[in-house]
């Protein structure tokens, strides 16, 4: 009747449902709810209680009321007290040591249910007193029946020990009971208590390491990353890292008895692992077909951690499945997809559609998809990198700027990683100059100035390229980069050297550039004016006898008039030798490129800019004396690093799969503080390995071993078994042929079968017919015996 009016009530209140919060009741009509003897009204006032305690409602004040039904037999009314003493037990310790004796009574309840919530709330309630009788109830625990309550004892381990360290000893005992225990679920808390108190024990887990690794498998998801931490902290301490130099097979001659005159002492190392170590790996290679994408994850660590590459390969597959997950799944799979990538770039080519970008993904997705295309562009084929650089060059034109920035910045990462195609991104990046979006010309140019830095003579005509994109580019950026390229290619010979052009045009808009083009065309007219120095000083000066000896031109001799003086506007009437030797500086500044220096140190002198001025008075102290150049050489001409364009992916190197760190970055603090793997054990240092042999004799009992089997094997091993009682032996399995040859018998003895049926058949009927005839005789010969006998006895009795 209750289970039926409670059923009542509750499809009542979800059809009346009411969006607002309910209105909470008196504290005196609660309390009367609380104290009530009907099961049904405790419960409706324990309900009450809980949903004003998760909205941080004051229920302090119900604890008496709540704590005294601890002792009730309702399995719902105990739940929800236990939640309620747990969450007020440090508020409240007096009244909450009063329900110690209940609990108490719980452990040894007939349902394991109340066994396993009492011992869960007493390891809950975090008052000191009680430490003892924790330990005690954890002890009780671990000698229970039910599994359930083992477990329930594993998971109170690191609860009593942060409670009470002292009783360290105590909890190691029980650790040690239950890391041998034959329910998987209840090994894989265990293990999580021991992560948790003593991680460095590793005596104790000798002799359970076999039996961990066969129920691994069987396993829940939280117990599967516990136990594959602790294996993995276990294999470096125990298995030492062998390395074997095996020789590659030398080349024979024509006949295989004479060998090659040439000996191949190379040969590659091999790493030789010990058969525990290659047990548990096997064992892991299941664990990749996991519905938990945490365990996929931590699988990859081991194998990379502890594995072969053969072993890496295998992880490839499981890991781009899990893009199929939800986003936030996939930033996380993205990210260490990238660092295994980053190991074994080749194995990722064949899922190299898969890392697309899709207009419907998170920006940081989007993000780590470019990287893994990035990475895999240098190991693909042709068809591999037309299709990266074809995606990469859509995604430029994208309307976000932060997905055009990183697009372009790629394009320049697949230039420096394949000089092969640095060709090609350099023409991609080139027709992204005229687009436009600013911010697309302003990216662009940045990388080409990167690859053009890598090797600057191939690329003096990619420079001329860009000086005439000057008149078109609008972007202050861009006109600057520009402007520092033409200044770097300033030294080059008098016939590819466009940067005295390009200062003339650039001084004539001067006034209307942005700060940063200013600052570039200052810094050009300083390295034009240095090169046209040193040129002029490396020239020998004119000897006296030499220059006496010679005719003096005039202007007025036609035969000694100069072209190129006729054809330069600023060529002037050649002084006699006297002032040619001494008035040097005269001559020189009659040259358009000092003339173009001065200029622009006078509007410069104008300028609203203080950096700007700051500038120009550096440059022009450096290059105040003519004869010493060497400063300003230094300071000018200096040779520049060559830039190389860092990955996103490139501070997160090196840090563990599957940790905050890899996700967070190096920056995460304690977020991502997570203790790495120790180094590999001396070979001569580790235990012997005799102490994992004592894991099937542990408790003395044979059929533990087989207990600890998949089920797999137990069914395969009874079949045998039964093969075995009926005799019948268990044979090797079958070919193509043997079956084909097996129909053909079966067929033959069934024609033969139906032969001889045929033929008893008709011997039946054969025989069925010569008795007919034999009864028919006998039955005449019986009817003539019978009319004789007859006469007879009528003869004798007259």
């Amino acid at each position: 009747r209750d289970l039926t009016l409670e059923a009542a009530q509750s499809a009542a209140t979800s059809r009346n449902f009411n969006p607002r919060p309910t209105r909470d009741l008196p504290f005196l009509q609660v309390k009367k709810l609380l104290d009530s003897r009907n099961d049904r009204e405790i419960l409706e006032g324990l309900r009450k209680v809980i949903s004003m305690m998760y909205r941080s409602k004051p229920c302090l004040p119900y604890f008496s009321p709540v704590v005294k039904n601890i002792a009730s037999t309702n399995v719902e009314i105990k739940k929800l007290v236990y939640i309620y003493l747990l969450h007020y037990a440090e508020s409240e310790p007096d009244l909450a040591l009063l329900s110690i004796n209940s609990i108490q009574k719980s452990l040894t309840d007939q349902n394991p249910q109340v066994r396993t919530m009492a011992l869960r709330v007493m390891s809950g309630i975090r008052v000191p007193v009680i430490s003892q009788i924790v330990s005690l109830a954890i002890k009780r625990g671990c000698a229970d029946m039910s599994p359930h309550v083992r477990k329930a004892a594993a998971l109170a381990i690191p609860k009593c020990y942060r409670l009470d360290p002292s009783t360290f000893p105590q909890l190691l005992e029980y650790l040690s009971t239950l890391l041998g225990d034959r329910q998987y679920y209840v090994v894989g808390s265990a293990v999580t208590a021991f992560l948790e108190i003593c991680p460095d024990r590793m005596d104790l887990v000798h002799k359970h390491y076999r039996a961990l690794v066969r129920k691994l498998v069987d396993m829940d998801e939280w117990g599967q990353l516990a136990t594959l931490r602790l294996i993995s902290i276990y294999a470096r301490k125990c298995f030492p890292k062998r390395m074997k130099k095996v020789k590659k097979g030398k080349a024979k001659g024509f006949h295989e008895d004479e060998a090659s005159s040439e000996e191949d002492l190379s040969g590659e190392e091999v790493q030789i692992m010990d058969s525990d170590l290659v047990l548990f790996l096997k064992t892991c290679r299941s664990l990749l077909r996991s519905r938990n994408s945490a365990v996929v994850v931590s699988v990859t660590r081991c194998f990379i951690d502890l594995g072969t590459p053969e072993d890496i390969d295998l992880t490839v597959g499981p890991l781009v499945a899990l893009l199929r997950s939800p986003s936030n799944i996939q930033q996380v799979a993205m990210y260490n997809i990238v660092a295994v990538c980053l190991v074994r770039p080749k194995n990722f080519l064949r899922y190299i559609s898969h890392f697309l970008i899709c207009a419907a993904e998170p920006l940081e997705v989007s993000f780590l998809k470019i990287e893994v295309m990035t990475l895999l562009f240098p190991h693909g084929e042709l068809h591999i990198r037309e299709l990266v650089l074809t995606e990469l060059e859509h995604f430029t034109q994208s309307p976000d700027a932060d997905v055009v920035q990183q697009s372009v910045r790629a394009i320049g990462r697949c230039a420096q990683n394949d000089a092969h195609a640095s060709g090609r991104c350099l023409e991609l990046l080139l027709k992204q100059i005229s687009s436009q979006d600013d911010n697309l010309v302003a990216q662009s140019l940045t990388v080409i100035r990167h690859l053009i830095q890598q090797n600057p003579q191939a690329h003096v005509k990619t420079v001329i390229r860009l000086a005439k994109t000057l008149d078109t580019t609008t972007n202050p950026e861009a006109r600057a980069t520009i402007i520092w390229l033409v200044g770097e290619f300033s030294g080059t010979s008098q016939e590819e050297n466009i940067a005295p052009d390009v200062l003339r045009i650039l001084t004539r808009g001067f006034a209307d550039e942005s700060e940063a083009a200013k600052l570039q065309i200052v810094l050009l007219a300083a390295k034009v004016y240095l090169h046209y120095l040193i040129r002029e000083h490396d020239q020998p000066p004119p000897n006296r006898e030499e220059a006496a000896t010679q005719p003096i031109s005039t202007p007025e001799d036609p035969d000694s008039s100069n072209g190129f003086q006729e054809d330069n506007p600023f060529a002037a009437t050649p002084p006699k030798i006297e002032e040619a030797i001494s008035l040097p500086v005269e001559a020189e500044s009659e040259h358009p490129i000092p003339r173009l220096w001065s200029y622009i140190l006078q509007l410069v002198h104008y300028d609203t800019s203080f950096d700007l001025r700051d500038r120009a008075r550096t440059y022009r102290a450096l290059l105040a004396d003519p004869s010493s150049t060497q400063l300003a050489s230094l300071v000018l001409l200096a040779p520049k690093p060559v830039p190389h364009t860092p990955s996103p992916f490139e501070n997160r190197q090196g840090l563990p799969l599957g940790s905050s760190s890899l996700v967070l970055g190096v920056n995460a603090g304690a977020l991502g503080d997570e203790q790495a793997l120790p180094d590999w054990v001396a070979e001569g240092d580790e235990p012997d390995p005799k102490l994992r042999d004592t894991a099937a004799t542990g408790r003395g009992d044979e059929r533990a071993v087989g207990r600890d089997r998949p089920a797999g094997e137990m069914l395969d091993a009874a079949v045998s078994k039964a093969e075995a009682r009926e005799g019948k032996p268990r044979g090797k399995e079958k070919s193509l042929e043997d079956w084909l040859g097996e129909d053909q018998s079966v067929s033959e003895s069934e024609d033969e079968d139906e032969d001889a049926d045929s033929v008893s058949v008709e011997e039946m009927e054969t025989e069925s017919e010569e008795e007919t005839e034999e009864e028919e005789e006998e039955g005449s010969t019986d009817e003539e015996s019978e009319s004789d006998g007859g006469g007879e006895r009528e003869g004798l009795v007259r």
